[in-house]
């Protein structure tokens, strides 16, 4: 009898572990196809939103540019009105009253992106410019990056001394802050800042002689090297980290003082045109008494000594006046008083009085934040400063500013140290402190004098203990506030930081806008 047996094979399996191996190959290669394809998108999404940063920048820069060529060579009024007018016909000023938009292009001409500018101008007293510049690229529009930058124009306020003169600080002076001259600087006692001077040697008109000095030099300096006209090897020029904690510059560029006579006439339209007050040269000038309720008090000074420039009389209405010798009218009119607050009386017919600016025009008059008081005169001020941002100006013809009148309690004392908080001095010749000033005497304030120079009364000044001055001094000529035995023994300067970002309204800056502030947002 014949038998069949079935055989048993496993083909089929080996179909089944193909197709199983083709499936799970299929998905790695998809998942690995895939995740290729993410990052080359990626990486270029990466790409467009690197080449969108940079057509930022790119709008910011140009925008700097742009600044440069249109505020070169105005005045500071004429700046102001550059941002005040909106010119349809030009755009100007871009991105301000509108935003502006520009292609940006390749080297080889082809535009490749585009960038979005808008900016924020300037507010009233201020040169802080903000623009905000936004830049995609045509291959990813979405891809938007977006930086602001911050402008400003370096102000004068911006050195805690600044001289077109040779200056000399003595081992006394400690120095926090930038200092500048255009002449040449010996300094022997303690600065926390930069040093720098324009030239890079120059000959001392104290310490004089045959040799030159550096431009910037101590007094254990040795001389600078003959024949060296700007640059010396090496070492030759010691770092004294003693004395220049800061560091020392020299040669450094001009800082030109002759363009603050235009600033000077901004500074008075300003103020006639209702942004401050102003007041002509009645007298021999005006005194002005600030307040910390934010109002003034103003006379006019008919009389004042030819040395110590202490006032000796006034213009109008007078407080505690007596009668002078021979006029023999009775206390009880308006030709004389005594211990009464009176109407008007003529210089001729009392003493000195005292100063009462009974008049609703002189008396508690507002002080304009940040605007301007104009006096085409000398001036003498004192008092507070608690909330306001004002500039006084002694603008007339060889006109000074005195302080340290040493009547009044916080005498040119600032409420708290922030920008709601400063006022300027500018004078179109002297800033000087009085010998009725305390024996102790700080100021909060930055000062200028255009043709003279900032520093003491030195006729008939006495020997002082101490100075302290927190904020900001250009003087044309040489300040001093040591003159032998005249003058404060010891002198403490203290550069006021706010003054870099809110200087006193219009007070005199530079005209070139420089990038103090970087963020993407």
């Amino acid at each position: 009898m014949i038998s069949f047996k079935h055989k048993k094979t496993k083909k089929g399996s080996g179909l089944v572990m193909a197709l199983v191996m083709i499936v799970v190959v299929s998905i790695i290669l998809t998942s690995l196809l895939s995740y290729i394809s993410s990052q080359i998108n990626y990486s270029r999404d990466r790409v467009e939103r690197e080449r969108a940063f940079q057509i930022a920048e790119a709008g910011a820069y140009y925008y700097r540019w742009y600044l440069a060529h249109q505020i070169q060579g105005r005045t500071a009024q004429q700046i102001a009105d550059f941002w005040a007018t909106d010119n349809v016909a030009t755009g100007d000023p871009l991105g301000v009253f509108r935003n502006y938009t520009a292609e940006f292009k390749d080297p080889d001409g082809n535009a490749i992106g585009q960038y979005e500018l808008e900016v924020t101008p300037p507010s009233a007293g201020s040169t802080i410019v903000t623009a905000k510049s936004t830049g995609w690229t045509n291959k990813k529009p979405s891809a938007k990056r977006t930086v602001q930058v911050r402008f400003r124009r370096p102000s004068w306020s911006e050195y805690i001394f600044l001289s077109d003169s040779y200056m000399n600080f003595g081992d006394q002076a400690t120095v926090y802050g930038k200092v500048h001259s255009n002449f040449g600087i010996r300094f022997t006692g303690k600065a926390y800042n930069t040093v720098s001077a324009r030239p890079s040697s120059f000959n001392d008109p104290n310490y004089g002689g045959s040799a030159l000095d550096f431009g910037v030099y101590t007094a254990t300096d040795s001389h600078a090297p003959s024949g060296e006209a700007s640059t010396w090897p090496s070492g030759t020029v010691k770092t004294w980290p003693l004395v220049f904690l800061g560091g020392r510059e020299f040669p450094t560029p001009e800082v030109n003082f002759s363009g603050v006579s235009a600033d000077l006439d901004s500074m008075k339209t300003q103020a006639q045109s209702g942004n401050g007050q102003y007041y002509d040269n009645s007298g021999v000038g005006r005194k002005i008494t600030l307040k910390s309720g934010g109002t003034y008090d103003i006379c006019t000074v008919s009389s004042a000594t030819n040395n110590s420039r202490a006032i000796t009389g006034f213009s109008g209405f007078v407080r505690d006046a007596s009668p002078t010798s021979g006029n023999g009218a009775p206390c009880t009119t308006n030709i004389c008083c005594s211990g009464i607050a009176c109407p008007y009386i003529s210089n001729g017919h009392h003493n000195q009085g005292r100063c009462e600016s009974l008049l609703p025009a002189y008396k508690d008059v507002n002080i304009v934040d940040n605007g301007v008081i104009f006096v085409d005169d000398n001036i003498w001020v004192e008092g507070p400063i608690n909330n306001k941002r004002i500039a006084i100006v002694a603008g007339g013809t060889n006109a000074d500013i005195y302080i340290g009148l040493g009547a009044v309690a916080n005498d040119l004392r600032y409420a708290s140290y922030n920008c709601s908080n400063k006022i300027g001095l500018v004078a179109q010749r002297n800033v000087l402190i009085l010998n009725s000033c305390p024996n102790s005497f700080t100021v909060d304030a930055a000062l200028l004098a255009q043709n003279g120079l900032v520093g003491i009364n030195d006729n008939g000044f006495s020997s002082k203990t101490s100075l302290t001055f927190n904020g900001a001094i250009a003087s044309r000529q040489q300040p001093f506030f040591q003159h032998g035995n005249s003058g404060f023994a010891v002198r403490f300067y203290n550069f006021d930081n706010d003054l870099l970002y809110c200087p006193p309204p219009y007070f005199p800056t530079g005209t070139e806008y420089s990038i103090d502030q970087w963020d993407e947002l």
